[in-house]
């Protein structure tokens, strides 16, 4: 697969809590120039990068990384994304609720959610590496109900992140407008080539730009 088809899949990332304007700007310059799917950044940048680079696609997080935000707060932070020009929202479930078997809870808020994000995009982590198989498939079905946009592997913040494993099970069980996200622990060649293929529309990492550079010699695509 050539890496400028690889690169159309990825949400070139950066959440850690310590991440500076100039790494943020770095991330932002080779999403312009490999033409990756969107950036994914902490809410705090959004509007410095709207203002920066006006034809982004800024992805964000919501209820990050642990979910147990109450519903309003994650659509307070919705909101204020949407005003600051964010285009794609990632929030993360309420992983207490999915634990307690609360999954109609878990369906209203993702709804509620998409509801606020309208016309723009909501991807849904649900944590895999939190989650047993029955649990696993309910959030598939509580995403689909709740027509979101993508179903997402995880945070990158837990215990594990994505596997085949878990995205041969999405695809049996999502609906057919629900997309997928593999996100955490994608850090070879052969782990973008293997979600792709496996029908990841998107793929979160950090370090797919400098993993494919390192695959041409020239370090360019």
């Amino acid at each position: 697969m050539e890496n400028k088809e690889i690169l159309k899949h990825i949400d070139h990332t950066l959440l850690k809590a310590f991440a500076t304007w100039e790494q943020i700007k770095t991330l932002c310059d080779e999403a312009v120039k490999y033409q990756t799917a969107s950036v994914c950044v902490p809410p705090n940048y959004i509007k410095r990068i709207r203002e920066a680079y006006p034809d982004l696609n800024i992805c964000t997080v919501v209820g990050f990384p642990l979910g147990y935000s109450v519903t309003e707060a994650k659509v307070a932070e919705v909101k204020k994304a949407l005003e600051d020009g964010v285009n794609e929202v990632d929030m993360v479930v309420n992983i207490s609720d999915v634990k307690n078997g609360n999954y109609a809870a878990v369906e209203k808020e993702i709804a509620t959610l998409k509801d606020a994000v309208g016309d723009k995009i909501l991807k849904v982590i649900i944590e895999t590496c939190y989650l047993n198989e029955e649990e696993k498939i309910a959030m598939c079905k509580a995403v689909t109900n709740a027509k979101a946009d993508y179903i997402k592997t995880s945070t990158g913040f837990g215990t594990g992140g994505a596997t085949i494993e878990d995205i041969e099970l999405f695809k049996k069980h999502i609906g057919p407008n629900v997309k997928m996200k593999a996100a955490g622990g994608v850090k070879t060649v052969a782990d973008l080539e293997m979600f792709i293929n496996a029908g990841c529309d998107r793929i979160g990492t950090s370090g797919a730009v400098n993993i494919l550079k390192g695959r041409d010699s020239n370090g360019e695509y």
